[in-house]
């Protein structure tokens, strides 16, 4: 019988795999919309903090409306500021801070959807849009209890944060809910028995 092999699989990561650090300093910056500004001030103590485990530094600069990570000598695993700058443009999109700082995790990955693309008229996305979330954001739990994803509907995009596996029957499932006319539910529960 043939050994089952799981492709999706990502190994952790071992600081013993990179002992002398990184030779050069790597950064990325992000510019954040003007609107969460205080709450990234209030947060970014807890954010700084867990960068700093990772051997990561980070800055917030109000003045140009930026944040900036780099990597520092103490930096063992190479792939964290990639890991990084995924956390700034979560931060941006108004991901709350405990729910954005997951994605420093080894099996955590995020998607972006646009959704506005999907739909031609303004009137039929606002109501698709509306359908996504659901009343009392019943479709929206839905999908989250179904694909183990954390979903986040904001203007014209969905965030989501999952495993790659995860991500991939989302991006699916809301470009059916988006592009057809059927209800949410339905398309919900034939995804629930495809798997």
């Amino acid at each position: 019988m043939a050994e089952y092999i799981n492709h999706w699989r990502i190994e952790k990561f071992d600081p013993a795999w990179n002992p002398t650090g990184m030779l050069e300093v790597s950064s990325f910056s992000r510019r954040y919309p003007h609107y969460i500004e205080t709450y990234l001030q209030a947060c970014w103590q807890s954010v700084q903090s867990t960068l700093k485990e990772y051997g990561v530094s980070c800055k917030l600069n109000v003045v140009e409306g930026t944040m900036t990570v780099s990597t520092t000598k103490k930096t063992r695993d190479p792939y964290i500021i990639v890991k990084a700058r995924d956390l700034l443009r979560l931060l941006s999109r108004s991901v709350p801070a405990p729910q954005a700082i997951k994605i420093l995790k080894d099996d955590m990955s995020y998607d972006i959807i646009n959704i506005r693309k999907l739909v031609r008229k303004k009137e039929r996305f606002v109501r698709r849009r509306q359908r996504l979330v659901g009343p009392g954001f019943s479709t929206l739990k839905a999908l989250e209890t179904l694909t183990n994803c954390y979903i986040l509907v904001q203007g014209n995009t969905v965030a989501a944060m999952g495993s790659f596996k995860a991500l991939r029957k989302l991006r699916r499932i809301v470009g059916y809910i988006e592009s057809t006319s059927w209800d949410p539910l339905t398309i919900i529960n034939a995804e629930y028995n495809r798997f």
